[in-house]
């Protein structure tokens, strides 16, 4: 059938992943550092994901295509829903969630060693699903897990208000930047701070 659907022009891409983001029927997705087309039945021709481009590389065009399929739709959005609290590994304990926590410009702080300032869970790299819903729009701490050894007041100081991302680039097998990659194109980040460990 013809219909009105999004067109992609790849030269004015940048690899943001706003449109992605702001597609809530998933029918884009990031594809070699940009954006695709994935499934002309879950695009509905409205356009959400215009306004969201920074280069206007997203525009519309009447063509053949798929008819827009609803139900398949909301069967991969409760899928996602799903997938989303599917642990990362065999580890009940990877489950995603977000914990209460003193917020960054509210609220005295922790007067008690025993507060803690972690705001979800998992919080290591390599566990952290790209999907996560925390991430939208979150304020990162990305820290090596010794940092936080090695300085006292670093749930008050560092990790209050904040998302907190930790890892080991001396013993973790590989480096993040393909995960963090992916991470900062699927969601829109606020701002990151890198804490790193001084060795004495």
């Amino acid at each position: 059938m013809k219909r009105k659907i999004i067109k992609i022009d790849l030269e004015k891409c940048n690899g943001c992943g706003a449109c992605a983001s702001a597609c809530h029927e998933g029918a884009i997705g990031m594809v070699n550092g940009k954006a695709v087309l994935l499934r002309e039945d879950f695009c509905d021709g409205l356009g959400d994901c215009l306004p969201a481009c920074p280069t206007q590389a997203i525009s519309f065009e009447e063509r053949d295509a798929a008819p827009y399929d609803q139900e398949a739709v909301q069967a991969a959005q409760q899928k996602k829903a799903g997938d989303t609290q599917k642990p990362a590994c065999s580890c009940p304990g990877t489950r995603v969630q977000r914990m209460r926590t003193v917020p960054l410009d509210g609220g005295a702080a922790p007067t008690s060693a025993a507060v803690s300032s972690l705001a979800q869970w998992p919080c290591q790299i390599k566990l952290v699903p790209v999907n996560a819903p925390y991430l939208d729009d979150a304020d990162l701490l990305i820290a090596a897990d010794c940092a936080a050894y090695a300085f006292g007041d670093f749930h008050h100081r560092f990790m209050r208000g904040r998302i907190t991302l930790i890892g080991c680039p001396k013993l973790d097998a590989g480096d993040y930047a393909e995960k963090l990659t992916q991470i900062f194109r699927a969601h829109r980040i606020g701002s990151v701070t890198v804490a790193r460990m001084e060795v004495p």
